[in-house]
């Protein structure tokens, strides 16, 4: 396993320690948290700048496409995300093998709306398939979706297929009646490629052939 001297987290882990899985409608069987993940060798942590040798470029590309991401690219990438404080990779590390397993994107968005209040998005959530049947996926969703709350966001939005809205209904996200279609425009493929298939895992963003909804999650104010 390769030794790292020195690493920085892309923001401060102690904030993943402070929240109560309590508060999520999200059912645990047996009940896991950030703080136990249910294995020893489990970590939830944010992102470090040395996960560029963990295999989380590698994970990303079970989602879509990744590219060929130079260390350079990796390591500036991480340094413009940390110093906007708006992004909040977090991982699922398996200690034992130093590699990431599982992953998920909170992003904040700065509104004049509701106060000048923020509103957070999920994306990019993976979980590597041969770590099935360890909740996992209801995991890394939960812990940022807690964190967002923690943050004081008024909502928690994403955008998923059709399959998954079931998933994500028992982590408390909702459908917005009358609001919950996703549309996009992409700018990095020719028109002929854009209703193109992507691969996923648990995926809050991919593109694909199939349906896709936006879901919510409201927080109390």
């Amino acid at each position: 396993m390769v030794q790292f001297s020195q690493e920085t987290y892309l923001y401060d882990p102690k904030m993943l320690m402070q929240l109560d899985f309590h508060r999520s409608p999200a059912k645990f069987q047996p009940f896991i948290s950030a703080a136990n993940p249910g294995e020893s060798w489990m970590k939830v942590r944010p992102l470090k700048d040395t996960d560029y040798d963990r295999g989380f470029l590698q994970l990303l590309s079970q989602l879509t496409h990744v590219g060929n991401v130079s260390r350079t690219q990796f390591l500036t990438r991480f340094s413009q995300m940390k110093a906007s404080g708006d992004y909040y990779v977090t991982v699922i590390e398996d200690t034992r093998k130093g590699e990431i397993i599982g992953a998920a994107s909170l992003i904040i968005e700065r509104k004049f709306i509701h106060d000048c209040s923020v509103r957070g998005r999920l994306e990019d959530v993976v979980v590597n398939d041969t770590y099935r049947g360890k909740q996992l996926g209801k995991l890394i969703v939960v812990t940022v979706s807690l964190l967002a709350e923690q943050l004081g966001c008024y909502k928690m939005s994403l955008d998923c297929k059709d399959k998954l809205i079931k998933f994500y209904e028992t982590l408390g996200y909702v459908l917005i009646p009358g609001n919950s279609n996703s549309m996009t425009i992409r700018y990095d493929e020719a028109p002929t490629k854009r209703n193109s298939t992507s691969a996923g895992v648990v995926t809050a963003s991919s593109s694909s052939g199939d349906s896709c909804q936006t879901v919510s999650l409201e927080f109390a104010s």
